[in-house]
Order: C-alpha cells, then sequence, then structure tokens
C-alpha cells in the first residue's frame, strides 16, 4: 500500500525538487482547463483567470449594468478569497509544523468540487444554484493558483495560459535566434520549454475533458476531478495512518523524514 502512496505522497510532500513541482503542476492544470471549460458549458461562465471578468466589469459599468457589474465584483472578490484562504492554510500548517501543509487546499479543493458536482445535480435549474456556482468556482480556481505558487516559489501559475503563451514565445524567439556573430550566445531553456509546453497541452486536454465531461455527464464530471485531488491530497495522512499502524503492530520504526525548508 504505502508503494502506491508514495509516488502520490510525494506531489504533495514538503521537501520539494522541481520534479515534483513539475508533476503536480501539470495535474492542477489539467483539473484548471476541466473546471474552466466545465464551467462554461455548465453554468456559462469562465472562472479560470480575472482578466476576462475585470474586462467585462468595465463594459457593463460603461452600458449601466449595474447588476451584471455586481455579479462580476463578486466573482474577482470569490477568486482572491480562494487564494487568501490558501495562504492561511499552508501558512498555518507551517506555524504548527504540520507535514500535510500542501494537501490541506489540494482536499480542499477537492470537497469543494465535489461538492459543486453534488449540488449541480440535485440544484441545477434553480436561480440560486446558479448565483453561487460561479463563485464558487472562482473561489477554487483562486486557491488552486494561490497553492501552486505558494508550493513553487511563484514561478508557476495554472489556471490561466496568458503568461505562459508569452514565455513559450520567448523560449522559442531563443531557440531559433540566429547566433551568427561571436560573443555572449542566445540560448533557449529548454527544459523551461517543454514545462510550459506540458502545461499548455494538460490545459488543453483538461479543457476537452471537462466540455465534453460536462456535456455528456452533466454536473456529475466533477466528481472524478475531486477524486484526483483527494487521492493526492490524502496520501500522505493514509501513509502516516500506516506508519502509525505499523508502530503501534511492532513491525518497525519506519525512518523519519526531515522537515523541509518552506518555501516562500
Amino acid at each position: 500500500m504505502r508503494l502506491l502512496l508514495r509516488p502520490l505522497r510525494k506531489l504533495v510532500a514538503v521537501e520539494r525538487t522541481e520534479r515534483r513541482d513539475h508533476r503536480l503542476a501539470l495535474m492542477l492544470t489539467f483539473v484548471a482547463g476541466a473546471a474552466n471549460a466545465g464551467g462554461l458549458v455548465a453554468v456559462g461562465q469562465y472562472t479560470s483567470h480575472m482578466s476576462g471578468i475585470i474586462s467585462a466589469m468595465a463594459d457593463q459599468l460603461a452600458l449601466g449594468a449595474w447588476l451584471l457589474v455586481g455579479g462580476g465584483l463578486v466573482a474577482l472578490a470569490s477568486f482572491m478569497a480562494g487564494a487568501g484562504v490558501s495562504a492561511v492554510l499552508i501558512n498555518w500548517a507551517r506555524r504548527n509544523r504540520v507535514r500535510a501543509q500542501y494537501s490541506l487546499p489540494v482536499l480542499l479543493e477537492a470537497a469543494l468540487l465535489a461538492s459543486f458536482g453534488t449540488l449541480g445535480m440535485l440544484l441545477a435549474g434553480t436561480a440560486g444554484f446558479y448565483a453561487m456556482a460561479v463563485p464558487l468556482l472562482c473561489f477554487i480556481m483562486g486557491l488552486q493558483n494561490a497553492t501552486i505558487t505558494k508550493v513553487s516559489g511563484a514561478r508557476i501559475r495554472t489556471t490561466h495560459m496568458t503568461g505562459i503563451v508569452t514565455d513559450i514565445g520567448i523560449e522559442l524567439g531563443k531557440l531559433f535566434y540566429w547566433n551568427h556573430r561571436p560573443g555572449t550566445q542566445v540560448r533557449a531553456d529548454r527544459t523551461k520549454l517543454k514545462l510550459l509546453g506540458g502545461l499548455l497541452g494538460c490545459f488543453f486536454g483538461g479543457g476537452l475533458f471537462g466540455a465534453w465531461g460536462f456535456a455528456l455527464l452533466g454536473f456529475a464530471a466533477a466528481l472524478p476531478m475531486a477524486l484526483v485531488l483527494a487521492s493526492v491530497g490524502m496520501a500522505p495522512v493514509l501513509e502516516a495512518w500506516l506508519i502509525r499502524t505499523r508502530r503501534v503492530a511492532g513491525r518497525g520504526t519506519p525512518g523519519r523524514e526531515t522537515l523541509g525548508a518552506p518555501r516562500p
């Protein structure tokens, strides 16, 4: 069982490596793409990035559509609240030396996605649900984006592609640059380019999954995404429980891992 849990546990382990950051980012980017595209199919709104929402608020304000401006403000505040909750959870866990510090926001995201899918199956078609669904998805996306930001030391984002596509363009420009003069050579960061391409592909693949899933299954399509996140978030908890069980049973005490330095 521990052999099965270990790869999942490493995704949210306190001890971070570039490989772990990249794998977690790819998984979260797929979920973000699925939630974003699925949200459009389900509730008619993209929720993973704030650029469109802020631009729409400006348009609606110019047209005097005050109710829609209010809806945009709620969505914006929900995204920021999700990011704030992620920071609170991670910093609280660090202060209290809780080893599952990155598991907490991932588990919360899983619970909220499961709630979104379950409530959608029960309440779809009611005005109250749709008024709640967009802020809930925005909160989830803010929570996720802040989590990967904290985990990676602000090097990776997962819920929007503008910066990623820009960086891909920059690296491609360096890749095809003709170094015809001696001196400082322009070189592309091929490792970074591979990661950026993977993030873009995962977001697109997640978008296809979300669009098709919500079109075919309705709100139930949110449940597989929640299950994936829950599996990752619960892995450290289950592994710790297995270690404790072995100690109680007297079958040996596995070595403890040292607490890694926290990310900024």
